[in-house]
């Protein structure tokens, strides 16, 4: 049996102080950087527009020239190479103003008379012109450090003339899965009486790279304390290290003694439904997170200990994506433990799915999120409003 259970809070802050965020950076091309979170601010290295623009199609001219314009009272303009003078040039939006020009009198303010124009309207100097820097200022800072690129952040820092950025790195999450009784995924032949396909590790794999990580796979590793060692050994260059499976209390659950042996257990056993087995240690100054073998206990544990210390690492502040929902149903809990309960969505209304069934993978490709029970409610009511992490 497990010697003491620990609350979740309690386990997920003992692993949260034991680590930090990943510091080294790296300087990746614009093109691959979406999503990638900044390590320094950036400054415009120039101004933007370098010169004075036209905001509008139309016609560029000195807004002096303009003055007492209206429908019933046009000014008339000679159009020519040329502003200022009662002249004007046709423009596009984005083109160059031409000299004396200080604005631009859009087509719809505009009647053209043969080679002359029409103002209908009258203009104050800029109007419809940007100005040198207008955008963006020579020096000025435009994205701080912390800041985590998006497709338009991106354009913009193009615009500028850049073409990389300095970035975090993502934190190297190692994944161990072990099992004697699992076979590759993908395999194509029946399963015999006793064996499983190794899919966790896709999975928790797949997770810690939406969660801002790199991660990268182990082999399968059969149940051996001497084997799990090895392959615990050789990933110790990682930020984070998980372990599928073996981490029970039988006879061949071997990753918690492993993880005792080389270094800190911290916890083994959590209060947490599914996902109980859980263990948590360090090794060597990294965290080690034992996940259970069965799919929705691994994703519970996943969710509430893994993502936490992956986004933090990682430099991540636009996770999770909760919602708030109506229950359509009772959600009943273990009293005394953290509850991880699937729900489907639609229009604000919460369907519960299932709180139990840890090997149960199904509940949550038919989920759209879950609503964690915490230890000390029993159950949540048809009818409340209740809080939905989004499954990512």
């Amino acid at each position: 049996m497990f010697k003491e259970l620990a609350g979740a809070a309690e386990a997920k802050r003992a692993l949260l102080e034991r680590s930090g965020p990943v510091t080294r950076s790296e300087v990746v091309h614009l093109a691959a950087a979406r999503g990638r979170v900044l390590c320094e601010d950036i400054a415009s290295p120039v101004n933007h527009p370098a010169f004075e623009r036209a905001a509008m199609d139309g016609y560029a001219v000195r807004a002096a020239d303009t003055r007492g314009a209206t429908p019933l009272s046009p000014v008339l303009l000679k159009i020519d190479g040329a502003a200022g003078g009662g002249r004007c040039v046709p423009v596009r939006t984005g083109m160059a103003a031409p000299p004396g020009a200080d604005a631009v009198l859009m087509k719809e303010d505009a009647v053209v008379r043969g080679k002359e124009v029409e103002a209908t309207a009258e203009l104050h100097p800029y109007k419809n012109l940007a100005a040198v820097g207008e955008d963006v200022a020579l020096g000025e800072i435009i994205l701080r450090e912390g800041h985590r690129l998006r497709p338009p952040d991106i354009a913009l820092l193009a615009s500028l003339g850049l073409s990389t950025a300095r970035v975090f790195e993502r934190p190297k999450v190692a994944v161990i899965p072990t099992g004697s009784e699992l076979l590759p995924p993908f395999r194509e032949r029946d399963l015999k009486p006793g064996e499983a396909r190794e899919t966790n590790s896709l999975m928790i794999g797949m997770y810690a790279e939406v969660w801002g990580g790199s991660p990268r796979k182990t082999s399968i590793v059969v149940d051996d304390p001497d084997l799990i060692r090895e392959a615990i050994a050789e990933n110790l260059d990682a930020d984070l290290i998980l372990i599928s499976g073996g981490t029970s209390v039988g006879d061949r659950d071997y990753a918690p003694p492993v993880l005792e042996e080389m270094g800190e257990l911290i916890v083994h056993g959590v209060r947490i439904t599914p996902g109980k087995p859980t263990a948590i240690g360090m090794i060597a100054g990294k965290p080690v997170i034992s996940l259970p073998g069965y799919p929705v206990a691994a994703l519970a544990a996943l969710y509430v200990f893994a993502r936490p210390l992956i986004t933090m690492m990682a430099h991540r502040t636009d996770l999770p994506r909760v919602v708030p929902a109506k229950l359509a149903g009772k959600i009943v809990s273990r009293p005394g433990y953290l509850t991880f309960a699937r729900v489907s969505l639609k229009g604000g209304v919460a369907t519960p799915i299932m709180t139990s069934g840890a090997g149960i993978l199904s509940s949550v490709a038919r989920a759209d999120g879950f609503v964690l029970v915490a230890e000390e409610v029993e159950g949540r009511e048809k009818g409340e409003v209740v809080e939905v992490s989004l499954i990512e």
